[in-house]
């Protein structure tokens, strides 16, 4: 299986999910990677989703409340 890059995830997020709760991106996220789908970032790999939505929220990397949460794009660093 091939391991999807956390940019990518933000990307999906920004493009199509402002203002979202956790639950509400966690099911954009499957609908478009599937269940089963690995995630890796420059610096972690191997991470389920969870992981990696909690690893973009310790980062300031999607902040908000439960109700209401954005990417910062400032956040995102410009390579792949």
């Amino acid at each position: 299986m091939t391991s999807i890059h956390g940019h990518k995830v933000l990307e999906l997020i920004l493009s199509s999910a402002p203002n979202q709760s956790l639950t509400e991106l966690r099911q954009l996220v499957i609908n478009n990677f599937g269940t089963d789908a690995i995630y890796h970032t420059c610096s972690e790999s191997d991470m389920d989703l969870d992981s990696l939505l909690a690893f973009f929220v310790a980062r300031g990397k999607v902040a908000g409340d439960d109700g209401a949460l954005n990417v910062d794009e400032t956040k995102i660093c410009q390579h792949h």
